[in-house]
């Protein structure tokens, strides 16, 4: 568990899709929940963020996140903690709150999202990106410790107390058919780097054809944004 962070680390075509998605909702204060290796943070991190938390339980991950702060030449406005968020403070509030590929891992999603919504400020948002379709559960999702995939009627069902459902939508539209054949045919617990790069490099900009052409109702990857009125 753990190992597909460096797996999927060159999967660029795909971080750059989604991040022109979920980009133009991150604003002022954003907690990142479960940061891992820092792959998300660097896509993700724009001018517009005043601060930036990475949250992550894994202490071993830390220096990794540090240098991707680094890099970004952003170590004043990205701050790394250990921890959930269960254990942030009471008042600590947030215009931006990212689940990307983590509420998947997470048993109790319910009381995870309800715990998030108590920490988003008067017009925040709450972005979750998850694996989309339970059919689709294969040796893959076992291996790398995910509880679940979602679709729509699911995601819908866990929106927090307070806060308003404003966008679900799939994206991957091409790449479902990869992950399809993993669970009908192929049965890997692990995809192999020369699949990683064919479904980055050939599939993702397909999708993104195919996704807008299909207006978003069909792929392998579910998007939901809820937002807390003012």
């Amino acid at each position: 568990m753990g190992s597909e962070l460096e797996l999927f680390r060159e999967a660029r075509n795909w971080k750059r899709y989604f991040a022109e998605r979920l980009s133009p909702h991150l604003r002022g204060r954003v907690l990142e929940v479960g940061a891992g290796i820092g792959g998300t943070t660097r896509v993700l991190f724009n001018a517009g963020v005043e601060r930036w938390v990475c949250l992550e339980p894994d202490r071993s991950m830390v220096p990794r996140i540090e240098a991707v702060a680094g890099e970004l030449g952003a170590r004043e406005r990205i701050e790394v903690r250990v921890g959930t968020v269960a254990e942030l403070a009471p008042d600590e509030k947030f215009d931006a709150i990212l689940y990307i590929d983590v509420l998947e891992h997470i048993a109790d999603d319910e009381d995870e999202l309800r715990r998030s919504a108590a920490h988003l400020a008067p017009r925040g948002k709450l972005i979750v990106l998850s694996p989309a379709h339970q059919f689709l559960f294969s040796k893959f999702d076992e291996a790398v410790g995910h509880c679940r995939r979602y679709d729509r009627a699911g995601l819908r069902e866990l929106t927090p107390a307070g806060l308003e459902l404003a966008s679900l939508y799939y994206l991957d539209s091409v790449g479902f058919a990869a992950s399809l054949a993993n669970r009908m045919l192929l049965k890997q617990s692990q995809p192999t780097p020369a699949q990683i790069q064919l479904w980055d490099r050939r599939m993702v900009p397909l999708s993104r054809i195919a996704d807008r052409l299909l207006q978003r109702k069909f792929g392998k990857t579910i998007v939901g944004i809820w937002t807390r009125p003012a």
